[in-house]
């Protein structure tokens, strides 16, 4: 406001002058986590009512639901004890479906125990404990595997770790939470809520006693046709694992920051003043477009030196006005890019400010891609450098493509002719000094001031110094006492020179830079690679590498590729701890496979590409479609010990185990449903991640209700 005090510089502001930022990062910060928290908030009521759909219960859904904000508690205290904050990333996978599974199974099998007993059991606790004891270990271990599965997150490195890093560790925290919780709240309370509860019903809804008697149905057809379900099921998973390298790869999703940042570039030997009237062009451009709100230019480098940004660079950020009914910023770049291209004299690139700032920072690079050629000749690598950018501009998708300016800047050169110093018996530091004097300056004197020492420089007049003309006559004094001019001394001449070396590891090299559009960033660059190959002969002595948000990509895929499998093997050990032997380990872990068909085809039904995001989401998956597994085999393993016949056990085991197989896959796909259907900001993350649970729980559950008895029942019978 007028007449306010700037709280930066303690000073009274002019008349007539406000201050309005132009970016606040806090904002994005503050929308995403906005987003993070109502998602949280509508999945936790949709668990809720699923509970009571399932359980017509009130006291024993209340119960499960009770779980949520205690477990939630247990988390923020151990994000609070290791300094995490709560943002996008660190509650973005955060389900409370996944936290209530393992006290859904023990109320689940409280409820059904005393529906079962008619009233006749005049101890209800010792019941209650009982279905505790009885429920108790396949909890324990299906949990530790939930827990287990998040460990390839913990080995990521980079920015990609992180990022996830915190996810997991919330995660875990509040799933290690609701297994504590399950164990010894939920009994303990059900004891005194469900025992006492003599006049509340614990029946089933019609709806279920509905559901179970097709389930039936459906059980015996599969149990009978055990060679049509298994080859249906892997030729459904076959056409899945065909279909993954069509489906695209990407580092991250883009995140709508709300915000444009458009990096451009002049020729380096640009003035201030042409610089500025090409960013007023700029300026006036992008205001014609009527969701843009603001553009303001950011021209050279700032006055604190953060960056390294010469005259001819400049950063243009747009600001969209909020709750227009206009065009998406998708939308907008290519129309943007199709007016900016009118305007001669710059390239440009379109970003976000904290996505450039980050890709900057990560690899040196403010694009999607970046393609560096190390070597020691500027020329040379300049070259290589435009014969790259040819090649990358003939690949589909390429878009904002340029070559990082090496050369270009204008620069006095003065050659000194050392036999003309001669004549006039002058030595070349002689000449060398006045130049430097005369035009960079030296220092004469000191101006004292108290405490201060302010130097004087003395140099030529702006008139004497600025023009090749005004230095070529330049008068040097000779030893007789007379004066010669500097063009008899030496050459002057104006040449091009490098505007900058850069240098990575004691090598020079040249950036060729894209983004992408209108398809998947890693097929984009399998396709660059191979046309850089194809059209591009690189010297001895000189490399190229690839960088960008393609190397982040490819570092945490290769390191997925090598922790997962390690992570499996150790949940088969686990699942052979809980089971004692191989075979039914191995049978419980047929869900992480057809848990892969949900997901995939989930992935193409929303046209998402493959991405860290998804690939998290994917790892989230094999922990529920595992507990669901182990819940039904150790069911069956108990009714067989018990003495019933293996096909009895088999229908019986699986019939009774519907319920909570159902419920702990709806309520965890239930949960992630506001994060998959979000349009708000920061769901861009969210959305690829609660896509695969939703898709591969839908798969991971057939699998578990009607492929997995009948391949139990198959087997057993081998071995009976």
């Amino acid at each position: 406001m007028p007449g306010a005090n700037s709280s930066d510089s303690g000073t009274m502001l002019p008349s007539g002058v406000h201050i309005r930022p132009f970016y606040n990062q806090g904002e994005v910060v503050e929308r995403t986590t906005r987003t993070v928290f109502r998602n949280l908030t509508e999945g936790a009521l949709l668990v809720v009512a699923i509970l009571f759909l399932f359980l017509r219960n009130v006291r024993a859904s209340l119960l499960t639901a009770s779980v949520i904000p205690l477990a939630l508690l247990a988390a923020f205290l151990a994000m609070k004890y290791f300094g995490l904050s709560a943002n996008l990333m660190s509650l973005g996978a955060l389900d409370f479906g996944l936290i209530v599974d393992a006290s859904v199974v023990m109320v689940e099998n409280f409820v059904r125990r005393l529906h079962d007993s008619g009233g006749e059991s005049h101890d209800e606790r010792s019941l209650i404990q009982s279905a505790a004891f009885e429920v108790g270990r396949p909890i324990v271990f299906g949990v530790a595997i939930i827990i287990a599965v998040y460990i390839p997150i913990f080995t990521l490195e980079g920015i990609e770790g992180r990022m996830f890093r915190p996810m997991a560790f919330t995660v875990c925290a509040a799933v290690l939470a609701s297994l504590l919780l399950a164990l010894a709240y939920v009994p303990a309370v059900a004891s005194y809520v469900l025992a006492r509860a003599k006049n509340e019903s614990h029946e089933s809804p019609k709806w279920f006693v509905a559901v179970r008697a097709r389930y039936s149905g459906m059980l015996i057809w599969a149990l009978t046709h055990r060679l049509t379900v298994v080859s249906g099921a892997v030729g459904v998973l076959g056409i899945a694992l065909v279909s993954v390298p069509f489906l695209g790869t990407e580092f991250m999703p883009k995140l709508d920051e709300g915000y444009l940042l458009i990096e451009s570039r002049r020729i380096p030997s640009v003035s201030l003043a042409q610089g500025m009237a090409i960013s007023s062009d700029v300026e006036r451009t992008l205001k014609r477009f009527p969701e843009v709100e603001s553009v303001v230019t950011n021209l050279g480098r700032p006055s604190e030196a953060t960056e390294t940004m010469a005259l001819n660079q400049a950063d243009v950020y747009v600001t969209f006005k909020h709750g227009a009914n206009g065009r998406s910023t998708d939308q907008l770049i290519p129309a943007m890019d199709s007016a900016l291209a009118q305007i001669p004299g710059f390239d440009y690139d379109f970003s976000a400010p904290m996505a450039m700032r980050l890709d900057e920072v990560v690899s040196g690079v403010k694009t999607q891609l970046g393609i560096k050629i190390f070597g020691d000749s500027l020329q040379l690598l300049q070259e290589k450098a435009d014969a790259i950018l040819e090649a990358v501009q003939t690949v589909k998708g390429a878009e904002d493509a340029s070559v990082g300016v090496s050369a270009g800047a204008m620069q006095l050169e003065i050659d000194i002719d050392r036999a003309a110093t001669a004549r006039y018996g002058l030595n070349v530091s002689d000449v060398r000094r006045i130049v430097e004097t005369g035009i960079g300056g030296t220092t004469a004197t000191n101006v004292i001031n108290g405490r201060r020492r302010v130097p004087v420089v003395v140099r030529f007049d702006a008139a004497y110094r600025s023009t090749p003309e005004a230095i070529e006559n330049t008068l040097v004094a000779t030893p007789s006492g007379g004066r010669v001019m500097l063009s008899q001394l030496a050459h002057i001449r104006t040449v091009e020179g490098p505007e900058v070396i850069n240098h990575e590891n004691g090598r020079r090299f040249v950036v060729v830079q894209s983004n992408v559009r209108g398809r998947d960033l890693g097929s984009f660059v399998s396709d660059v690679r191979r046309a850089v190959a194809a059209s591009v002969v690189i010297p001895n002595g000189y490399y190229i590498t690839y960088g960008g948000q393609f190397e982040n990509q490819s570092r945490a895929t290769k390191r997925l590729a090598i922790i997962v499998p390690l992570v499996l093997l150790m949940i088969v050990l686990l699942l052979y701890a809980s089971f004692g032997t191989v075979r039914h380990a191995l049978l419980v872990m047929l869900n992480v496979p057809f848990a892969l068909v949900g997901g995939i085809g989930a992935l193409w039904l929303r046209g998402i590409h493959l991405n860290l995001s998804a690939s998290v989401g994917f790892i989230a998956l094999f922990g529920v479609a595992v507990l669901n597994g182990v819940v039904l085999i150790a069911y069956i393993n108990e009714l067989r010990a018990q003495g019933t016949a293996l096909r009895a056990a088999v229908r019986n085991g699986a019939d009774v185990r519907l319920r909570p197989v159902l419920m702990t896959a709806l309520v965890a796909s239930v949960g992630f449903i506001p994060m998959a259907i979000s349009t708000s900001s920061g769901a861009e993350v969210q959305r690829p991640l609660a896509t695969v649970v939703i898709g591969g729980l839908v798969s991971a559950t057939i699998l578990t209700l009607l492929v997995l008895p009948t391949v139990y029942l198959w087997v057993e019978e081998r071995f009976a």
